[in-house]
């Protein structure tokens, strides 16, 4: 939101003329802006630069923490024999696909519990029931069903993000204001009109959000499938780097994660602003 208003701010002050103290104003929220970047870049190079200190230093057992330098040439070895990208691209392909398979699927299944009130109030206390379940202990269930194959990391991976879509997303339908149903219902509009000209478009951000959720959930879906059934992948690269002791390679593929979830995070911000900007 801070991001937005200040886009808006800085596009208005290119249509009319701008005073010093609006001048003044811009120049404080860019300085913040950039002092906020510089902070957060801080502190991601000390926390390195800390951990490699403390390991150089005997602090902490290398063996066992690894440090940013093995990690590094652990990066460059891997990229070299073409290992690493392998288990990266397998695990980027599984986790969107589970991500866009949850999304899709927990809209669909909102909009079709609205749709239809008799069926969400039958449903709701097994949706309770499960989200409240930890998905995680239908993996090995999974297995057995589907397979030792992709299939049964994608399908716990979308067990795991779609019931918060469909919570999430199924909230946002049910909170819309009820004026603006009834106007539509007064000029005589379909149910199917006042979903796709109202609920819909109006709950893009409540849709937007279940993404940003989803992005994590499917990381963690993906992950134990790989932990359990995968031959490649970073969950299957942490499990077998912790099983010959290659703690560099452990905790390299943890650090890649987080890079791919900030950015799978930051592409979905970036499609909020656009919808925003579509919007507004």
């Amino acid at each position: 939101m801070y991001n937005r208003d200040e886009n808006e701010i800085c596009e208005a002050s290119d249509m009319t003329p701008v005073s010093a103290e609006h001048k003044a104003f811009l120049s404080r929220l860019k300085k913040r802006r950039v002092l906020i970047l510089a902070t957060q870049i801080t502190l991601l190079v000390a926390f390195f630069a800390l951990w490699e200190i403390a390991a150089r230093q005997r602090w902490i057992e290398a063996f066992i923490f690894s440090q940013p330098s093995r990690m590094l040439t652990a990066f460059i070895n891997l990229s070299t024999d073409g290992i690493l990208w392998r288990h990266v691209f397998t695990t980027v392909w599984v986790t969107i696909a589970g991500f866009l398979l949850g999304t899709i699927i927990g809209t669909v299944m909102a909009a079709l519990l609205w749709w239809n009130r008799f069926l969400s109030s039958v449903l709701a206390p097994y949706m309770v029931v499960l989200n409240a379940l930890p998905k995680t202990a239908l993996a090995p269930i999974l297995i057995v069903w589907l397979g030792n194959n992709v299939k049964s990391i994608i399908v716990t991976a979308l067990l795991i993000s779609v019931i918060v879509s469909i919570i999430t997303i199924l909230n946002g339908f049910l909170h819309v204001d009820p004026e603006k149903i009834k106007l539509i219902e007064t000029f005589c509009g379909k149910k199917s009109q006042t979903l796709f000209k109202l609920i819909i478009p109006s709950n893009i951000p409540t849709i937007i959000a279940a993404m940003k959720i989803n992005v994590g959930l499917s990381f963690v879906g993906v992950i134990v499938g790989e932990f359990l059934v995968a031959q490649a992948g970073l969950g299957y690269l942490i499990v077998y780097g912790s099983q010959i002791f290659r703690m560099d390679w452990v905790m390299l593929s943890i650090v890649i994660l987080c890079i791919m979830a900030a950015v799978l995070y930051q592409l979905i911000v970036m499609l909020e602003r656009k919808f925003m900007g579509w919007m507004g």
